[in-house]
């Protein structure tokens, strides 16, 4: 593999990496308050799955309050309900329209939480789904002076994307319909199993594959040693085979450019820079998924021939026939996912192209030593905390939680 697509590589890897760490917890604490009766609820997540015009829409996650009663856990069991705008918008007086039985959409602000929800449930509501002023959710709390709290409908607050989404259907006339539940979590998580399973197999395929490549190497040494004469070894028998070693200084500045980048992100993200970085993932994905074809297929050997017989294409230079072979499915399977991502099991097809990336850019990259891992290693664990949490203090709010929200809703 020539140097410049290891750079290409290793470019596409910094923002699938990025990419997935904007994965984060996205609920922090609103207020302290202790619990009373009528404001004990256990904090939960809740899935609000929607339908436009009676076309299944996109779902969100909300997090239900502190009072109420609970939610169903099973999403068969929970009725779909007619969704209407608030009027006035932050609820905290009696709604001019007439409510009978829906869920009503209310902004946060201006009264507290429980006078909201008794309001909407004095005027007929089903159910409340209030708007964070905020892309991140906050927990709802009962005020510190409040007592006998009876609040019999549930409410949920969702994060301000998901509220501007809901509300543009709305004023387009559309008819809006949601269904609210809180599934159980189980005591063994098999969604978290699979993601150990398939981070840790990914790095045993990655290392399994080094460790090889590394030993057909000393072999192919080792019959040079015996064939050929000094003068030759000394002139051909160097250089890294294509690897990138990581030093002290390289440690440091993936993270520092990692935060520049995730800056540029939070200032600049819309819709098209979204779509440039679905294009970078897909080139590194069709790279790195036939690199590991190739390898796979070349064990066998009715493809030996086909791998070790070579054209001369331009631009690329020499390709072996099962490259080009494999190539246009390659590039067909990663076209397919980036049209069809948004569909529910897309993920399957993001998990093979970002797998076969690292496993890929894993046979390029080294960490010479422990020292160099550990400072590497290092500084990923504060630039994690410091653009989740730390950043808050000089942007008003998370930065890679934000970037992770607006994200999801492409």
């Amino acid at each position: 593999m020539d140097s410049p697509r290891n750079l290409l590589l290793l470019f596409v890897l910094f923002v699938y990496t990025l990419a997935v760490a904007f994965a984060g917890d996205i609920v922090h604490q609103d207020d302290i308050a202790p619990k009373k009766p009528g404001c004990e609820n256990n904090f939960v997540l809740v899935k609000v799955p929607t339908w436009v015009d009676h076309e299944e829409g996109s779902e969100y996650v909300g997090v239900g309050a502190r009072f109420g009663p609970t939610l169903e856990s099973k999403e068969k069991h929970a009725n779909q309900t007619t969704l209407t705008l608030a009027d006035p918008p932050d609820c905290c007086s009696t709604p001019k329209n007439k409510l009978t039985g829906e869920v009503i959409l209310v902004y946060r602000g201006n009264c507290s939480f429980t006078t909201k929800a008794k309001v909407a449930e004095n005027a007929g509501a089903s159910a409340v789904l209030i708007v964070n002023n905020e892309t991140e959710l906050f927990k709802m709390v009962c005020e510190a002076n409040e007592t006998a709290i009876n609040i019999s409908i549930p409410v949920v607050m969702l994060p301000q994307d998901a509220g501007a989404s809901l509300e543009k259907s709305l004023k387009n006339n559309s008819s809006v319909s949601v269904q609210l539940y809180s599934p159980k979590r189980p005591l063994v998580d098999i969604a978290e199993v699979f993601l150990w399973l398939m981070a840790v197999g990914t790095i045993l395929s990655a290392s399994y594959w080094s460790a090889w490549s590394a030993r057909e190497a000393a072999n192919e040494q080792d019959k040079l040693l015996k064939d050929a004469s000094d003068e030759f070894l000394s002139t051909e028998s160097t250089g890294s085979g294509g690897m990138v070693d990581i030093n002290m200084t390289s440690a440091v500045l993936f993270v520092v450019i990692a935060s520049c980048f995730l800056v540029m992100l939070y200032k600049l993200m819309s819709f098209w820079f979204v779509e440039v970085l679905v294009v970078l993932f897909c080139i590194g994905g069709v790279e790195g998924l036939q690199t590991c074809l190739v390898a796979l297929l070349s064990c066998f050997r009715w493809f030996e021939q086909a791998a070790e017989s070579f054209v001369k294409v331009p631009f690329f230079g020499a390709v072996s026939y099962l490259t080009l072979a494999v190539s246009p499915f390659c590039i067909a399977f990663a076209v397919v996912w980036a049209v069809f991502r948004r569909i529910n099991f897309a993920w399957i097809g993001q998990d093979i192209l970002g797998i076969a990336l690292i496993i890929t850019v894993l046979q390029i990259v080294r960490v010479p030593n422990l020292k160099v891992g550990t400072v590497l290693l290092s500084c990923a664990f504060l630039y994690d905390i410091f653009w989740v949490f730390v950043s808050k203090w000089w942007f008003n709010e998370s930065v890679m939680i934000v970037v992770s929200s607006f994200s999801k809703t492409f």
